[in-house]
């Protein structure tokens, strides 16, 4: 293969166009991906619209990419070995030399290298990136499902996993869409008692499909926090909506102790007082997506559970389409491009 085909974005809000490029060969320390699928994830319009600094067009997005690597450059740390099946996430890479870095603590590295920021994203057909990124998938995970799981799937599952929560405690997750809806699987296979929060009451169906042992109808008349203290209130709750009012009316419905994850992005700002925090000890935390190891172990989780993103495919050539469509808000829960 002398040429590979991206879909790219020319300027700032612009339209998505297939383009062909010249393959590029690694350098150290990197792999060259034959992608099979990437996930439109919504983070993606924060570069296609230009609203993160450093953001340079033409623009190939894609942070939620799964494939196989075809080539392997000089001195190149792992195990890795032509024809390994692997994903890319959030976390593309970190710059091991930043404070975060040298503490471990490489999902906060100052110098983050996301895929469609730092390097060409996963809209195209071939990807480099470097070791260090690369999460391996269980040959029972298909491509497509895999790509979601590298950023909304570690999102939700590291959020749980590493909340105060504990097998048995009640743990609500706002919002089953996107990310949501693989946050109930998640909390519900971990063992908490699960709550699902979403507006309108059409939605309990469907959350007790995906696991959850409750639901509340945060339009009903019954204020959130007052709903989740007579459940014996939430010693965690997972924040994947996007609105900061919903948010904040979740924290009167925590228990002592109890704790605030914040991974729904919006920019207006949390509502809270320092009154409803202070005599009960609660906390409230954000929290970013995961490493490559984190991926892994995400998606090694998703299989033992039989743990899914809802997915629709659209292959690559119509990549504006399915961009368009997940703006929208009409798509399944996941958008995933696909180059076969």
């Amino acid at each position: 293969m002398s040429a590979y085909r991206v879909a790219q974005v020319a300027a700032a809000g612009g339209s998505f166009e297939i383009v062909e490029r010249e393959v590029p060969r690694p350098g150290p320390g990197q792999v060259r991906l034959a992608v099979e699928a990437c996930g439109i994830c919504h983070s993606d319009t924060f570069f296609v619209q230009a609203a993160l600094p450093g953001v340079r067009f033409p623009l190939v997005p894609g942070h939620e990419i799964a494939g196989r690597i075809d080539e392997i450059g000089e001195a190149t740390p792992g195990d890795w070995q032509v024809g390994d099946r692997v994903v890319v996430g959030w976390f593309g890479g970190s710059c091991h030399a930043c404070p975060p870095c040298r503490r471990g603590d490489f999902i906060v590295c100052e110098n983050l290298k996301v895929p469609g920021w730092a390097y060409d994203g996963g809209f195209g057909e071939v990807v480099i990136a470097p070791a260090d990124a690369l999460a391996r998938i269980p040959d029972a995970v298909p491509s497509a499902d895999a790509g979601p799981m590298a950023c909304a799937g570690v999102t939700t599952f590291n959020g749980l996993r590493r909340s105060s929560a504990r097998p048995g405690d009640l743990v609500a997750v706002l919002g089953i869409g996107g990310l949501g809806h693989l946050g109930v699987q998640y909390a519900a296979a971990m063992g908490f008692e699960t709550v699902a929060l979403a507006r309108g009451a059409d939605k309990a169906d469907f959350a007790r499909q995906l696991g959850a042992h409750h639901y509340i109808d945060t339009t009903a008349d019954t204020p959130v926090g007052d709903a989740l203290q007579a459940l014996g209130g939430a010693k965690a709750v997972l924040a994947t909506a996007a609105n900061s009012q919903a948010i904040t009316a979740t924290v009167d419905g925590l228990s002592p102790r109890g704790e605030l994850i914040v991974i729904g992005a919006d920019t207006e700002p949390l509502g809270i007082s320092p009154n409803q925090l202070l005599m009960q000890g609660k906390v409230v935390r954000g929290h970013p997506s995961g490493t490559a190891q984190d991926v892994q172990e995400t998606i090694a989780f998703s299989a033992l559970h039989g743990i899914r993103p809802m997915i629709e495919t659209m292959p690559l050539d119509r990549a504006d389409e399915a961009y368009r469509k997940m703006l929208s808000g009409a798509a399944r829960f996941r958008m995933v491009l696909t180059t076969g």
